[in-house]
């Protein structure tokens, strides 16, 4: 079982729609998680929020163009300007995503996923030292909804998480839709993906919601979170114990009095997931 005193609770994704409410009210929130690239700035607005908010509440640094298993050198200039934004905001942490996002010069602005073979393993993992070389600590890594496997691929998802981890001692961001919705749309059981992971490495979950076209899923982030995945993130507390817990909301954005209601919910299924683990111990 997780039992890291570093959980910092429960927690939002940081949107500029909210800034203000954040400021004049202090919503019962115990930590933000910003996207690192809105604030890889010399100035402006976003980093005078920022600052304020930092002030008042622990910050995550979540990033989305690291693209760590592309084929292209890394970016020093993006790994240099990531260090500097962590040195003002002095996060908890600094996650990214396991994928790939350039092939070049550009940004696909998209999440693609490896192939989970050797080659791909040993190619990820020297990326992964040389990140945590520049930004002098462990980098966590989510897994990214897919819709495909590779056909390559030598072996699942969650082997190639688990042996990353050892390799590198990096830590895991487990997105519990992320698993739901490839486990959807690949077919297989979530929480085979789930329970395989190493606990202990294990640094932060994410809750979202995705749309459903039936056949498949996209995982939209502009929907609450479902019932399947609510009860796989209970699942998952009862494996892992508590550990810090983000709600993300990206597109269709709600007052923010309905994202608190949401997480919330997140506090109280965690409590009574806890209070039946403690009864039954």
């Amino acid at each position: 079982m997780h039992t890291d005193s570093t959980n910092l609770g429960f927690g939002l994704g940081l949107r500029t729609q909210y800034y203000q409410d954040i400021l004049d009210h202090a919503p019962p929130v115990d930590w933000f998680e910003i996207i690192s690239e809105n604030y890889m700035v010399e100035g402006g607005k976003p980093l005078y929020y920022l600052d304020a908010i930092a002030e008042r509440y622990p910050l995550v640094m979540h990033g989305v163009s690291l693209s760590i298993g592309g084929p292209h050198d890394l970016d020093r200039d993006y790994l240099r300007r990531l260090k500097s934004l962590a040195g003002r905001v002095r996060p908890r942490w600094i996650s990214d995503h396991l994928c790939w996002s350039r092939g070049s010069a550009h940004q696909l602005h998209d999440l693609l996923p490896l192939p989970f073979t050797e080659e791909s393993l040993a190619h990820v993992s020297e990326r992964v030292n040389q990140v945590q070389d520049v930004i002098g600590r462990s980098l966590v890594l989510e897994n990214v909804s897919s819709y495909l496997r590779c056909t390559d691929s030598e072996m699942s998802e969650w082997q190639f998480l688990a042996a990353l981890a050892e390799r590198t001692d990096c830590e895991l961001l487990l997105d519990v839709n992320n698993v739901y919705v490839s486990a959807r749309n690949q077919g297989f059981e979530p929480w085979d993906f789930i329970s395989a992971l190493p606990a202990g490495a294990i640094r932060q979950l994410h809750l979202a919601g995705h749309s459903d076209y039936g056949h498949y899923l996209i995982d939209t982030h502009d929907q609450p979170v479902c019932d399947p995945v609510w009860a796989l993130y209970q699942h998952t507390l009862a494996h892992l114990g508590p550990v810090s817990t983000l709600l993300e909301r990206d597109d269709h954005l709600p007052p923010l009095d309905e994202l608190l209601s949401e997480l919330q919910k997140a506090r109280a299924l965690a409590d009574a997931t806890f209070a039946r683990e403690a009864a039954c111990a």
